[in-house]
């Protein structure tokens, strides 16, 4: 129930973060007036320099909103039981011995081996 509403809350400070922003002016030519050669050279630098108005505040405060309400939103969902896995629960098959096969194959097979025999004998 709190998740709901945290999640709601977020959806209510998207919408406001979008239109606080697409109601804020332009910082001058933007990236378009770098590229011709009056960027920054011409007094104008990356944006005119202004004092924080009431916009760019608000911008600032519903993103630390935002930031916050989605951190807390993880901590609140209700999760249930919590699974664990097989081998915290150690069910079966988990402390089972493991069998060893009773006989290997050779590393070398017995034909060449009989040859590699009877070849240091004539020496």
């Amino acid at each position: 129930m709190l998740y709901n509403i945290i999640v709601g809350v977020i959806a209510v400070i998207c919408f406001l973060l979008i239109v606080v922003v697409l109601l804020q002016p332009g910082q001058g030519q933007g990236i378009s007036g770098m590229g011709g050669g009056g960027g920054l050279g011409g007094g104008g630098g990356l944006g005119a320099r202004r004092t924080a108005d009431l916009l760019s505040k608000s911008t600032s405060i519903l993103a630390a909103l935002f930031l916050a309400l989605c951190v807390l939103a993880n901590f609140a969902i209700d999760r249930g039981e919590v699974d664990r896995s097989i081998l915290q629960e150690g069910g079966p098959g988990v402390n089972a011995p493991i069998e060893s096969p009773s006989q290997t194959a050779p590393a070398i097979p017995q034909q060449q081996q009989q040859d590699n025999t009877e070849g240091n004998g004539d020496n």
